[in-house]
């Protein structure tokens, strides 16, 4: 669907006035309060974020300072994040996973005035490290009431009566190369570094949203991802600015394909994991011996909904398999989504192409992009009129894409970060002389402008044969089997590869259910009719690539990889290095036997 209003190059600070301008009486929000979903219209979102926006001035917020969110993602976030940058201050997400240490840094190296936190948990975390943030001055408690904090109900009231002159004023004050977000990079090394963003990298994307036709009023975007990641941000600055409506997640994992069904989504912006796990689901439930006829169904579903794309006929006898095929299970695979998906987007981590062209061809059409942080999370978008699988699309309007001479992906463009905060070092450092920036990832373009990443620069495996091996490749194939959450490769200055797997809990302790076996994933781990299942699917992805670049001996660990662990970040992509450190005996234990 597209939006009949042109793109804004407005700034953040204007984004929600101007929306309840154009779109009063559209839907901004539905979102979940004691089991029942909830409405907001732009005029009430507006309403809500004037009111907070007057309570921050009143608590001294002048342009050009930090307001922090510590909270999951939900409608107050929004509210919250839209009031901040209304008084033009800069918005800095914090992960509500970190840690007491974490939220310090956070908060600390911002130099945040305000905090906004979700609960007294939250709110917690920052009172034990309260001594080391001099600059913060204000706590504000979304849920209940904390002692010392104010409440959220008290700093709406506070704002109730206030004058809106004062924030168009700051609004027209404020200037493209103005910083409006600061995200700190999870991160695999080291502290996160603050990643500035500006009014211009935000425009930039906006306009690329309303010009490639993503979404527009009417279209439901179901949002679970964390806010406090640049994606996240990405999608609900679009979403503001044509009019389209969040479904907030109601914050509980087991929950999110129930909820699909509830608010049928027609946007779903994602990271691969959700699309893995379906696939391998939908794989799983293959009858033996019928691989092959689901294999000519799936290319027949990619040769007919492309045809059906640019209006072109196909044979009765091609519609008739199609529709037969789309009965049996590409509806299903449309149900599980909540059945109105016209758009989803996977970011974020590579996603094999025989997943896309699966959901393709069962009408919920994923598409890969690929951006950073430091790209204002926007760089590269594969679309439905427009696209290859197995690339990561080509690059987006005001977007520059190079290649560097060691095969290092280079961008410039408007979307670029301004600098990393207090950082001068860092900022010299991934940024080349004539403006481009350095992204780490390795890549090549092809002749009719498709990009493909080939692994990260940093990742790169050199063999004690000198073979230079990308890992990232064969860890997502591996991801492909219904029995398989992470695949993590080893093999550096070694002679052969290896990995250490987890397994996914919910699908192996439920084929242990029917196997008569212990449902303990632990126990499973040991168990050799386990190595057997993941010995057969591991000889299925090294089957597609050459003989030095396979894995020849792989563990199976007792447990899976965890955010509260270290082992992955926010966005739940691996931290190699923190795995390869924690798991050294494990890995050196492979080349022993």
């Amino acid at each position: 669907m597209t939006t009949e209003t042109a793109p804004s190059n407005a700034p953040m600070a204007a984004l929600a006035a101007r929306a309840a301008d154009r779109y009063p009486d559209d839907l901004a929000a539905k979102y979940l309060r004691d089991g029942a979903w909830q409405e907001l219209t732009y005029a009430g979102l507006w309403e809500q974020v004037r009111q907070l926006a007057h309570g921050l001035i009143g608590l001294g917020v002048e342009s050009g300072d930090r307001v922090a969110i510590l909270c999951n993602t939900r409608v107050e976030f929004s509210i919250a994040d839209l009031a901040a940058s209304s008084t033009g201050a800069i918005v800095v997400p914090v992960y509500p996973s970190n840690s007491p240490d974490e939220c310090e840094w956070v908060v600390g190296d911002s130099g945040a005035k305000v905090i906004i936190c979700e609960n007294a948990a939250q709110v917690a975390k920052i009172d034990q490290v309260r001594s080391g943030l001099p600059a913060l001055e204000h706590v504000i408690v979304i849920d209940g009431a904390v002692d010392g904090a104010t409440s959220w109900a008290d700093a709406l009231a506070a704002g109730a009566d206030g004058d809106d002159v004062e924030l168009a004023r700051r609004a027209d004050e404020a200037q493209p190369d103005d910083a409006c977000l600061i995200i700190y990079t999870s991160g695999t090394t080291g502290r996160p570094k603050g990643v500035v963003l500006t009014n211009e990298g935000f425009a930039a994307g906006r306009r690329s949203a309303v010009e490639m036709a993503l979404f527009g009023p009417g279209d439901v975007v179901y949002l679970y991802l964390p806010m406090a990641h640049v994606f996240a941000q990405l999608i609900h600055a679009d979403c503001v600015e044509v009019g389209a409506t969040i479904a907030y997640w109601g914050g509980d994992t087991t929950q999110i394909v129930p909820e699909l069904g509830q608010v049928h989504p027609s946007v779903l912006p994602s990271v691969p994991r959700i699309f893995e796990k379906v696939y391998a689901l939908a794989m799983g439930m293959v009858p033996p011996g019928q691989e092959e006829h689901v294999a000519q169904a799936i290319q027949l579903g990619l040769k007919v909904r492309a045809a059906d794309r640019r209006g072109e006929p196909v044979s009765d006898e091609e519609r008739a398999a199609f529709e037969q095929a789309d009965g049996e299970m590409f509806a299903l695979v449309r149900g599980i989504f909540g059945g109105k998906v016209h758009l989803a987007i996977s970011g974020a981590a590579p996603i094999a192409p025989e997943i896309l062209e699966f959901f393709f061809a069962a009408g919920v059409p994923v598409f890969e992009g690929w951006g950073m942080t430091e790209t204002t999370s926007i760089g590269t978008l594969n679309l439905p009129a427009e696209h290859k699988f197995g690339t990561i699309g080509k690059a987006v309007a005001g977007a520059d894409i190079r290649i560097a001479e060691d095969g290092e992906i280079e961008m410039a463009g408007p979307m670029l970060l301004k600098e990393y905060w207090n950082n001068p070092d860092a900022t010299a450092d991934t940024m080349t002389d004539d403006g481009y920036l350095r992204t780490g990832d390795l890549g090549s373009i092809d002749d009719e402008g498709y990009v493909t990443i080939t692994g990260r620069k940093k990742d790169i495996i050199i063999t004690a044969g000198g073979k230079n091996l990308t890992p990232a490749n064969l860890e997502g194939d591996l991801r492909r089997s219904r029995w398989v959450s992470q695949a993590v490769m080893f093999g550096d200055r070694k002679p052969f590869p290896v990995a250490l797997i987890t397994l996914d809990p919910d699908e192996i302790v439920a084929w242990a259910k029917e196997q008569g076996l212990p449902t303990d994933v632990a126990e499973l781990a040991d168990r050799p009719e386990v190595r057997d299942l993941i010995q057969a699917d591991l000889d299925e992805a090294n089957a597609r690539y050459a003989q030095v670049g396979q894995i020849k001996k792989f563990k199976i660990l007792d447990r899976d990889f965890s955010l509260e662990e270290g082992e992955l970040t926010p966005s739940l992509k691996l931290k190699r290095n923190v795995v390869y450190d924690k798991y050294a005996d494990d890995f050196e234990g492979l080349y022993q036997k």
